[in-house]
């Protein structure tokens, strides 16, 4: 039996019509649904060879894939327009009676999809979303449909269904002059995200979580399960938190109904990120109550001996295992000094030794109950309350579970007050790579202007949290993985808060 073993993705193009998306990467690696959209594909199929046709920013595809793919590829390069381009190479070398699958990059299948025995030659046909051209009676037409529209994949018996193939122009007005028989592919479920348009409806249809969980909703609680091996550990610590606080009565948390799988209440409001409309004074009374609710939860059991070792892993050793991690992806990072919103930067690289005595000068003597990642995005108000309740706890510090360096929860605060971090995690940022230089502009949350307020109302020093914040940066890079702009943006972003840091 035959099987294809395979896929060549069609990724050329500029990518044009998602607009600001490929400004910086080619469309394959526009993020949807927590991960790329070239990922999409490899999930379905992890065991097969690919062969990516790129051209524009082919550079940065083929960096990418180096650091965070896992599957069998090799890049197609093309100087050749339209669908067509490229494909003849990639095809070239295969055996004269092996199948191959032609997938356009911006498709994402159905889950449910499945191969069929390649003894014939097959078409996609959408079901789901219109086409340009269409598959009626055994012929290929230009004629708009979502009922026979012809999506962008194709199963070849062998590669001389394609001889006289030209090196550019459209594929399907090319196969529509050939006397080849296709049998029809259901592709009912699967999304074409070839657009801005079609980008953002399939962004709004999904659920706002990190990659590696689901989330489910009821009309008065959420359930959540992890879907990656990542997802299990960390949810593993996120219930034991929960049990923890649960059991030591403390109430700034949503009511706990069940542990396997973790159901909690939904807060029926706001992150706090998300209330544009409050005045100054309000917003001291919620950063009051944020900043108290955070101190009762560190005072709610005795302090223990802190652990050097698990800060000097949090704050310095992961942090650069992170940036090693994408040293060779993000532009500049190999260079001393960048060039950022018109000024030049020394590169954290350049600085480890400082940055390692930096991290050694603020190591605490005491941890405390620490929630982990108090950012706005996980502290939400009830409607028509002002009583901030905090969820998604990180549930640990290094190697320690529920205690942690207090001040790390207040960095983390400070993250989402001055560095905007909740709306740069919405992709409202802009980020601009040029030649030599750098443009990075994150949308306000609009609580800049309370800086000095929660200085003076938090028991941290102002240089500690202006170095763990730079860190929590730069920690962000690896962490971020599923966004090629996100990685770059929170480097840059780390430069910038660490020259504040370190050149005050």
């Amino acid at each position: 039996m035959k099987s294809i073993k395979t896929i060549v993705v069609q990724a050329g193009g500029l990518g044009s019509r998602m607009e600001t998306l490929t400004k910086n990467k080619p469309k394959a690696l526009v993020p949807v649904k927590n991960k790329p959209i070239l990922f999409h594909l490899f999930g379905h199929f992890p065991e097969a060879h690919y062969k990516i046709i790129a051209d524009y920013k082919g550079d940065v595809l083929e960096r990418y894939l180096k650091t965070f793919s896992d599957v069998n590829f090799e890049i197609v390069r093309t100087t050749e327009k339209g669908t067509s381009s490229g494909l003849g190479a990639a095809v070239q070398g295969l055996g004269d009676d092996e199948p191959f699958m032609v997938i356009w990059c911006d498709l994402i299948l159905p889950k449910d999809f499945i191969l069929p025995e390649p003894t014939q030659n097959y078409i996609g046909i959408s079901k789901s979303f219109q086409c340009r051209w269409s598959y009626i009676n055994g012929d290929i037409v230009q004629t708009p449909s979502a009922d026979d529209g012809i999506a962008g994949l194709f199963i070849f018996k062998n590669k001389s269904q394609l001889s006289g193939l030209p090196s550019s122009g459209e594929l399907v007005k090319w196969l529509s002059s050939r006397p080849l028989n296709f049998e029809r592919l259901d592709l009912t479920g699967g999304t074409e995200v070839g657009t801005l348009l079609a980008y953002q409806e399939t962004q709004e249809k999904q659920p706002k979580c990190r990659p590696f969980n689901a989330m489910s909703f009821e009309a008065d609680r959420i359930v959540k399960r992890p879907i990656t091996a990542q997802g299990e550990e960390l949810s593993v610590k996120e219930k034991n938190w929960y049990r923890f606080a649960t059991e030591k009565k403390y109430p700034h948390i949503p009511q706990i109904y069940a542990y396997e799988p973790l159901t909690i209440e939904k807060i029926h409001g706001k992150n706090i990120f998300e209330y544009d409309l409050l005045n100054l004074d309000q917003k001291k009374t919620v950063l009051s109550k944020i900043i108290g609710h955070i101190q009762k939860l560190h005072n709610l059991t005795k302090s223990q001996p802190a652990s050097a070792p698990d800060c000097i892993e949090v704050y310095y050793t992961k942090t650069f295992a992170r940036l090693e991690k994408v040293v060779e992806l993000v532009p500049f990072a190999k260079d001393e000094f960048i060039r950022i919103n018109g000024h030049f930067y020394k590169n954290p690289f350049f600085m480890k030794d400082a940055i390692r005595k930096a991290v050694e000068g603020i190591l605490p003597d005491l941890f405390h109950v620490i929630h982990g990642d108090t950012t706005f995005s996980n502290i939400m108000l009830k409607q028509n309350e002002i009583d901030p309740v905090l969820i998604d706890p990180r549930g640990r510090f290094g190697s320690s579970d529920v205690y942690g360096d207090r001040d790390y929860d207040f960095a983390k605060l400070y993250y989402s007050i001055v560095g905007n971090y909740d709306q740069f995690n919405m992709k409202q940022f802009s980020l601009d790579i040029f030649d030599r230089s750098v443009l990075i502009d994150i949308r306000s949350s609009g609580w800049e202007n309370l800086e000095e307020f929660f200085f003076n109302s938090v028991p941290s020093q102002k240089n500690k949290i202006l170095l763990l914040h730079a860190l929590i940066w730069l920690s962000l890079t690896t962490y971020a993985w599923e966004d090629y702009d996100s990685i770059c943006a929170a480097f840059y972003k780390g430069v910038l808060e660490l020259d504040k840091a370190i050149f005050p």
